[in-house]
């Protein structure tokens, strides 16, 4: 495990997350994460810390509740979140980790799109790393 820094785009919300170099993420095809580009690393809490920028974060939620995306209220990048999969844990995006510490990466394919169909007892496909 390595320390990998990252934050939004406009540098309000920076953190950092305890991983490998070489990272396994998943790539959801669900609206939300498709249409942003989300690369889920899921680690879980004991592995994330939020160095700044926390009055900064706006929450939102939709169907269940359970997953809270937060964002920059000022640049809206979404770096990271409480999945669904992963209520106890995080879900970094891969792409807003900084430059330098990402030896690589594998994406896996995650069909979130059709989640209640494929996961009925509520939690995903995503592997925490």
């Amino acid at each position: 495990m390595i320390t990998h820094t990252g934050g939004c785009h406009c540098g309000r919300v920076r953190f950092e997350v305890q991983a490998p170099a070489e990272l396994e993420v998943d790539d959801c095809n669900c609206s939300l994460c498709s249409k942003a580009g989300y690369l889920h690393l899921i680690v879980p809490a004991a592995r994330f810390r939020l160095l700044r920028g926390e009055s900064s974060l706006s929450t939102y939620q939709f169907n269940t509740g359970t997953a809270r995306h937060l964002f920059c209220s000022v640049c809206g990048i979404k770096s990271f979140y409480v999945p669904r999969s992963h209520p106890d844990g995080f879900s970094v995006n891969a792409r807003c980790l900084d430059a330098g510490t990402v030896t690589g990466m594998r994406v896996t394919a995650c069909n979130g799109r059709d989640w209640e169909q494929q996961f009925p007892a509520g939690r995903g496909d995503f592997q925490a790393t």
